[in-house]
Parts: C-alpha cells; structure tokens; sequence
C-alpha cells in the first residue's frame, strides 16, 4: 500500500487572503498598540507602526515574487537553499517552525491572561464610571483551564480537511475586518462627543501629553523594578526603536499567503498571490494605522493601565487602549464585549499558526537531508497524510510546542509572555532577512536567465514581460531595505536587556535564536564537509530539493519550469565580503 505524502490543493483565492490576514490579527492588535503608545506616545506610536509596516511590506514582496514563480512547499527555507546555501534554507526551515511553535504558545497564553479581566476599583473612581466594579468572575480559574481547553479547540480545528478549514479561515477573517473597521468608527465617534470635557479633539496629543512620550522607562527584571528612565531625544530615538520591535509581532504571519502555495488550487488560474500580497499590505497597514491613530484620540499614554504594562510584557484586556477608551467614556456592557473578541481574535491566530507551523514542518520532513540519520524513521512518519491531506504527524507535534503556554501558571505570566514573542519576533526577523537574501540572488538569476540564449523558455524568466506572473518596482532596493532592516532588528531588538542591571532571561529570549541559527548552519556543514570550518563549501546549486514542480505562468502553456543556473555565479565570497563590509562600515 503505497503511503500518502502528499497535501491537497483544495484552498482558493479568498481563502488563502483571509488566512493571512487573520494570521496578523491576533492579541498583538488589541494589546501591542497600546504597549506601542506608552512606550513611544500616539504620534511616534503611528511611526513605529509605518516602519514595521515597511518591513512586512519589503519581504512579502520578495517572498510574494519568487512563489509566483516558483510555488513551492515550504518557500520559507526552499529559497533560501537554493539561492543562498542549503545549511542556510534547512536552519531557517527549522527556525521558522519553532517560531511558529512558540506563537501558538504566546497566543494561548494571551487567551489565559485576557480572561483576568478585572479593574481596579481605585481606576475607576479616578476616571468617573458609574459602577464600582468592572471584570469577570472567570479571574479566579487557574490559568491552566484555559490553556488546556484552548490548546484542545486548536488542535481540533487543525484536523479538518484543508477545504473546510479554509473556509472557517474566511470567515474568521471577514468577521475581523468587520470588528476592526468598527473599532475605529467607535473610537472616532467617542472622540468627537468628548463626553469627558476636554479643549479638543486632540488633547492626547496636546500638553501635558505630547506627540511623544516624554521619557521612557526601561524595567529590565520584572514588574516592581522601578526601572531606569531615559529622557531627551535618546529617550525618544529609543522609544521609536522599541515600539517598532514591539510593533513588528503584531505583523508577524504575513508569510502565510506563501506558505499555503502548496494547498492552493487557484495558482493556475489566477494572479492568486500578487492579488494576496497587495490586499493583505494594504488592508494590514491602513487597519493598524487607523486602529493606533483613534485608539490615541481618547487614552493618554501615560493611563495608569497603559503605565502597568511592562515594555517587556503584554498583560490581559484592562490594559487595551480600546477596552480603556470605553471605560474612560463611562460605557458599559462594551469593555467585555471587547475584551470577549480579542479572547475570539488571539484564538483563531493560535489555530492558524499550528497550520503554519504544521505545514513547514511537513515541507522539512520532505527533504531527507533536512534530518540527521538517526531521525529517518520519524521524519517519513510526519511526511504522511492522511486521505483528504492533513499531515496529522506533524500537527500533532507542532501542537505539542503548544504546551509551552502552561507557563501561564507562574507569578509573571505576562513577562513570560514578553519574552516569548521577543523569541518569536527574533527568529522570524532572521527567516525574513534570508528570504530577502534569497530574493537579491534570485533577481540576479533571472535576470541572466532571461539574457541566456541557451535556455529554451528564457522568457519566463523575463521580469519586463507581460505574462511575468508577479513584479513590483523598486523591487531589489526594498530587498536590501528589508535585508539592513531585519539585521539591526535582529541585533538591537532588546538593548533593554543590557540596561544595568543586566537582565540574563531577557538576553536569552532575545538572542538564544541567532545562535541557534548559526549552529545549525555549522551543523549541516560538519555533517556533509567535516570540522574544519576553511574546506566548508558553498552547496546551493540552485536546483530544486526535489522534482521541479509545475507551475503555470499566465498565458504559457502548463510545464515543467527548473530555477536558472547560468554558468557565472553571482554570489560568490568577494560580494559576501563586500555586503559584510557595507553593513560593519554602516553600523559604524
């Protein structure tokens, strides 16, 4: 009986676009703008949001081009091997997946902190609401029930067949946008009644308050430090730094659009991801600014709510910037119902980053070379799946990285949360940084694969062709934006730990990534080339893993299209020298 490996291609267009857009609204919306707002005030809160933003915007433009072209399993590593080196595709293969292990943990443990929802009495006599007490009674539960009932409810959904979970995927998504275009009405039309009397409509952003913070606390241990405070334009430079550290998690799932490449049936019909990576940039960028900008309009950033939230922690829904506009505005009923949808948001991106997560880890156990030899057996067990294409193997063992979120039950659950998406943001800065990488020698390949007379179907290649699937201008300068930006993120992403005194568990939640990514690279190398790092070869011949796949470029007839390989290599050690001097010179 012959064992089923692969996954079905069931998924369409829409659903593919609401996948990814529901995969970018988790908790990090509702509770990461107005952590973004403390740390950096309203006006520099909506920068830091910009500047993430061009990041997400860069490497999806990459990743989106290279998987028209090429719609591949597991593009995250895929092109990275291919067009960079093999050590390199299978450690960011293997570094995507944990991150993505870890978001469910963090989503899972966000669920467990909004339903300690509660607040203090003492806040709600200062701000005026007519009754004494606002929160649920579920505070008391063990944060453990939650994780436990949720985790269940995720993993379940994750077991449906592709084309249902899909559509539950769609309308989660529209759900969402629905949600999210409501809170910013909300949010205006409570800033225009100004119940509360204030000058005008601006007044948060006005003195005493101000367009930016006027210092920025740093609590590099846990909650009772009273921290270190950075004042003046360095405090100011540092809080725009953080806030788009901070802000760039709530971006984090954009890849989704290539991930689903191999479920995805409409690529042969449809411009299918140059339409998903242009709605999901637009919709994604102008939801948050929005949503940041009319959150800003009603709490000021020094809220003693917003003031609670450790830089380097996410707490439950009393500290978000929307559930504390309608308590400022003496609304009742409306905080629960929020603080309910952002337990609904954090839950439906828990459930797609095990889909995400699940799938990498199938595309890796497709590649033997990906797995040392003792682990044989185990990778061709989670390559299998089942008759409708679920790769149970590998959901079950994403879902067990799930797990983590039990540490909800310690004293700091929201530092412990903190440091996992720093974890999580870091190892997904170093995936991004390689697809951009990849994208500066793909767009050199082509370009002399287009120009190479021996290639019989050269005009694929051709990115001023017409019936080039997916291109955008400027499109090598954003790669090496995305490439300087991604690397200083990943570097400077918690200078905070540094502050004296040095924090040891937040250097290694932010760090303990780079080195494991680089282990993994001189893993690979030993194993196919020995110890001595000076005879390490460069192994990326710019073939295919595995068979070429079919791909269908609008307008040509289906076939067989390999990656180019013209004969002058264009990344050889001279222009790695070269880039290594251009970012030392740089930094310098």
């Amino acid at each position: 009986m012959t064992r089923q490996t692969v996954l079905r291609a069931d998924l369409k267009e829409r659903h593919v676009n609401m996948m990814a857009f529901s995969a970018c609204i988790g908790f990090g919306l509702f509770l990461q703008s107005g952590k973004v707002i403390y740390i950096a005030g309203p006006g520099l809160a909506i920068i830091a949001f910009i500047l993430a933003a061009s990041v997400m915007w860069s490497v999806i433009a990459c990743l989106g081009e290279m998987t028209a072209l090429f719609p591949v399993q597991g593009p995250l590593f895929e092109f990275p091997g291919r067009f960079i080196d093999e050590a390199v595709g299978y450690a960011t293969g293997w570094i995507s997946w944990f991150a993505w292990t870890v978001i469910i943990a963090a989503e899972v443990l966000a669920i467990a902190q909004l339903w300690r929802f509660r607040f203090d009495e003492s806040y709600l006599r200062e701000v005026g609401y007519p009754d004494k007490e606002l929160g649920w009674s579920t505070e008391s539960y063990s944060p453990a029930v939650w994780v436990f009932i949720f985790l269940i409810l995720i993993g379940c959904i994750n077991l449906l067949p592709v084309r249902q979970y899909g559509q539950l995927e769609y309308i989660f998504g529209v759900i969402k946008i629905f949600f999210i275009s409501g809170l910013i009405v909300f949010n205006v039309i409570l800033s225009a009644m100004q119940k509360v009397h204030h000058d005008n409509h601006f007044w948060t952003w006005n003195k005493p308050y101000g367009f930016s913070s006027e210092s920025l606390v740093v609590h590099p241990t846990h909650e009772t430090d009273p921290g270190v405070v950075l004042r003046g334009e360095q405090g100011q430079f540092l809080a725009l730094w953080t806030g788009i550290a901070a802000g760039l998690f709530s971006f984090v799932g954009f890849e989704t659009i290539a991930i689903t490449a191999a479920e995805n049936k409409d690529l042969e019909k449809h411009e299918t991801i140059k339409l998903a990576t242009k709605k999901l940039t637009l919709r994604i960028t102008i939801l948050y600014v929005l949503c940041t900008f009319a959150g800003g309009l009603n709490v000021p950033y020094n809220d003693p709510n917003l003031i609670n939230i450790q830089i380097n922690s996410v707490r439950a829904g009393q500290n978000s910037i929307y559930v504390l506009a309608a308590v400022r505005n003496h609304l009742r009923v409306w905080p629960s119902i929020f603080n309910g949808f952002f337990i609904f948001s954090a839950t439906t991106s828990g459930i797609n980053a095990l889909y995400n997560s699940s799938r990498l880890l199938h595309a890796l156990a497709s590649i033997p070379e990906a797995w040392p030899l003792f682990a044989q057996n185990w990778r061709r067990r989670l390559e299998r799946t089942t008759s409708r294409g679920v790769p149970l193997g590998t959901v079950f063992v994403s879902w067990c990285f799930g797990l983590i979120a039990f540490l909800a039950v310690k004293p700091f659950p929201a530092v412990v949360l903190g440091r996992i998406t720093n974890n999580a943001v870091v190892s997904e800065l170093i995936s991004y940084a390689a697809i951009c990488l990849s994208y500066i020698q793909f767009y050199h390949r082509i370009k002399a694969a287009a120009e190479d007379p021996s290639l019989e179907n050269r005009s694929a290649y051709n990115r001023d062709d017409k019936q080039y699937p997916y291109r955008t201008h400027g499109q090598l300068f954003r790669a090496y934006y995305g490439l300087l930006f991604c690397i200083l993120l990943i570097l400077f992403n918690n200078w905070r730990a540094f502050i004296h005194p040095f924090s040891t568990p937040d250097f290694v939640a932010s760090y303990i990534g780079i080195v494991a990514f680089f282990a993994l690279i001189a893993g690979y190398h030993i194993r196919s080339d020995g110890w001595n790092p000076m005879k390490w070869r460069r192994h990326a011949s710019m073939q295919i893993f595995r068979p070429p796949p079919k791909v269908v470029v609008p307008g040509r007839r289906r076939g067989q299209l390999e990656f180019p390989n013209p004969k002058a290599p264009m990344w050889d050690e001279e222009n790695f020298k070269s880039l290594i001097q251009f970012v030392w010179g740089w930094l310098k």
